[in-house]
């Protein structure tokens, strides 16, 4: 698996605008671009900052997802609910657990 943890700062009152984007995104596209899970975070600090962590199921899906005409369009629609642009990291996931009950 690939994937890549975003961190955020998003506009004041912009959170649940937020959300509906990437909801649509992951409805609309995500299966078919590799994406397998996201994960969305409000940080504890108050200060509107959060991650964004996007599961895909190879690093070949993800380079292909980035390079998508479709992507960016998409990023530009997400980008206007940010305060600044997001600081992207990119990398393997080399561990990835579901705690089930025994």
């Amino acid at each position: 698996m690939y994937g890549t943890v975003a961190q955020m700062k998003i506009k004041p009152g912009h959170e649940q605008k937020l959300i509906d984007l990437s909801n649509e995104w992951t409805d609309a596209r995500g299966m078919a671009t590799g994406q397998i899970a996201e994960y969305v975070y409000k940080l504890d600090c108050g200060s509107n900052i959060y991650l964004l962590v996007a599961v895909f199921a190879d690093r070949d899906s993800y380079v292909r997802n980035a390079a998508d005409p479709e992507t960016d369009r998409w990023y530009r629609q997400m980008r206007e609910h940010l305060a600044e642009d997001p600081e992207w990291n990119d990398g393997e996931i080399i561990q990835s657990r579901v705690v089930q009950p025994a």
